[in-house]
């Protein structure tokens, strides 16, 4: 499927701080700044890539931008329409067309539903009217797109496999034919052989209904397998934006550039030596004045340690925010 070049979604300095309770009388200690001014765009279309270490702010970005979580600062328009600034009536008609397939498969329906009564939920709550054969043929219709048949139907979540779960899981947010997804680590609980037939699912109806995917996955070689481009992610800022074929070939971050070298290799004589990221992680509640990563980077001088870096054009066209990027 062809991209336009049209932006879908802006998202433009978006910020999150969780305040940080604790003493006898759970008095406000501190704040984590989850998500830290990140500014990013897509295309009607794209599959755009969220990688990074655990703990980085990748899901909350994602939940902001579906409004799941409230930001502090910041904007998300999404086909022309600004999610921050919609009423909870008018926020809740655009949920139809943006929806969110979780991590786990096993959390996400309620386990005393059968899959057919989980998947007529979001026509209940619609208010959308079918008759009981109508609805059984769109039932079966969700479940023949995941490739799960009938007979899943009448399941219980616990009678069904991890890869089963999810393809159900997948078949209920796209019930009411959105145009938007994030997907937020949907193959991490699933078996290496599941995990790329759910990815091919996932490219077959990205290609049947047109959607446009946010990424989120702390495997960087996965995420340049799905995606057009990808966005690394550290301490809850952008360290680099990437097109996806240039993974492992030419990056300009030297966070980026550890992840890659890490991505273990299946050719025989391929595998080159590891980076080891050494230093200490900043606490979260005590970031450094600069550059996020300087505690850990191998080039940092004193300027990083005074200054953010911005974000700079790349020669691949994409962007980097480092003082000294690698050449």
């Amino acid at each position: 499927m062809e991209m336009t070049t049209d932006k879908f979604l802006e998202v433009k300095d978006l910020s999150v701080s969780f305040d940080v309770r604790g003493g006898i009388f759970l008095r406000t200690i501190g704040a984590v700044k989850a998500v830290n001014n990140i500014s990013f765009s897509m295309c009607k279309g794209e599959i755009l890539g969220l990688v990074g270490e655990s703990g980085c702010g990748k899901s909350t970005l994602g939940r902001l931008i579906l409004r799941l979580i409230e930001p502090s600062s910041g904007s998300v328009i999404l086909d022309g329409k600004d999610i921050l600034g919609l009423s909870k009536k008018d926020l809740r008609q655009q949920r139809a067309h943006m929806q969110m397939i979780f991590q786990d498969p096993f959390s996400v329906m309620d386990p005393r539903y059968t899959i057919f009564r989980s998947l007529s939920e979001p026509f209940q709550i619609w208010n959308i009217k079918h008759s009981k054969e109508e609805r059984q043929q769109k039932i079966n219709s969700l479940l023949e797109m995941v490739e799960l048949s009938p007979e899943h139907g009448r399941a219980y979540p616990h009678q069904l496999s991890g890869g089963q779960k999810q393809r159900a899981d997948i078949a209920r947010a796209l019930a009411l034919t959105p145009d938007f997804l994030v997907l937020d680590e949907p193959t991490a609980a699933l078996d290496v052989s599941v995990q790329a037939q759910v990815i091919n699912l996932l490219a077959q109806l990205r290609q049947q209904m047109n959607l446009t995917y946010l990424f989120i996955s702390h495997d960087l070689s996965l995420v340049s397998y799905f995606c057009d481009r990808v966005i690394v992610m550290y301490l809850g800022n952008i360290m680099e934006t990437i097109s996806a074929s240039m993974v492992g070939k030419r990056q300009y971050h030297p966070y980026t550039k550890a992840l890659t070298d890490n991505i273990f290799s299946t050719t025989p004589g391929t595998g080159g030596l590891t980076s080891i990221l050494e230093g200490e992680v900043p606490s979260p509640f005590n970031l450094p004045t600069g550059c996020v990563f300087f505690t850990r980077c191998n080039q940092s001088q004193s300027i990083c340690l005074e200054k953010v870096p911005d974000l700079q054009n790349t020669p691949d066209g994409g962007q980097v925010a480092c003082h000294f990027p690698l050449q």
